[in-house]
């Protein structure tokens, strides 16, 4: 049965476990492996509208990492689109005020003439999350896999390479204007898709606020292994085929609640 969600973050937020960190390639592996086992609930999965979705990949990764959700979501009829920024470098792929990543999806929004869903897995999600306040007129929702978009910038246990290959201090001023302002839901709808055993971020930092338009569904899996898990896919199937204007929360009753048992309120 589903929980409800958590009414506050506890306090003193600390990096994932030295085990978690170093079992999450092995659990990643496991968890691609396990697509094939999967392939009859997710052939179950709704339909798209054919809409336009970007996808944003996490830190230091590239396209490459999200070829597998890109052509699920093909699959079900959307018009998937990779971020084709290379290397997810933080400012340096996406602009100094992420003007790169903008012009990405304004071509998307052009081309298609419809509105943008956009998903961002780890630092990527963190982007979508302020790309919707840059343009929330393109975006249509945004939903987020396993990204620390508000609490302690260094319950990570990747914030040093972080600030090394990127160049940005998350102690900086803008840094921490940038996380002030995300504690706030998006201006758009918006689903925060995490798990407990994340190795690399902690959990509590990937919490959407309590709102009309947020909602935050917990998956069993790894942090590098949430683009091919079998039951963020489907979740991510069940957020995007909501018609435009008529978001809801994930229903956890039914028959949902027996094909996906593993999703819940944080």
């Amino acid at each position: 049965m589903a929980t409800q969600p958590d009414k506050a973050v506890p306090a003193g937020i600390k990096p994932p476990s030295a085990l978690l960190a170093l079992t999450e390639l092995p659990r990643a592996i496991a968890e691609f492996s396990s697509l094939g086992l999967a392939a009859p609930i997710l052939a179950t999965a709704p339909r798209g509208d054919g809409h336009p979705v970007l996808v944003l990949p996490g830190f230091v990764t590239s396209d490459v990492s999200t070829r597998v959700l890109r052509s699920f979501l093909k699959g079900l009829g959307y018009d998937a689109h990779a971020w084709e920024l290379g290397r997810n470098l933080g400012p340096k792929a996406i602009g100094r005020e992420g003007e790169k990543l903008l012009s990405r999806l304004q071509a998307v929004r052009e081309l298609t003439g419809r509105k943008v869903s956009i998903i961002g897995w780890s630092l990527g999600g963190v982007m979508a999350r302020q790309l919707s306040r840059r343009a929330p007129e393109a975006v249509r929702q945004v939903i987020t896999l396993g990204s620390p978009f508000t609490g302690n910038p260094r319950a990570t246990n990747a914030w040093r390479a972080y600030q090394v290959l990127t160049g940005h201090k998350i102690d900086g001023e803008d840094a921490r204007a940038q996380m002030n302002e995300s504690e706030c839901a998006p201006p758009v709808p918006s689903t925060s898709i995490f798990t407990r055993e994340d190795g690399v971020v902690a959990w509590q930092n990937c919490i959407e606020p309590i709102g009309a338009e947020t909602d935050n569904i917990q998956v069993h899996g790894s942090h590098c292994g949430l683009g091919v898990n079998p039951a963020v896919l489907y979740a991510v199937a069940d957020r995007l085929a909501q018609a435009e204007g008529d978001w809801h929360p994930f229903e956890r009753r039914g028959l949902k609640a027996l094909v996906y048992p593993f999703a819940g309120h944080a």
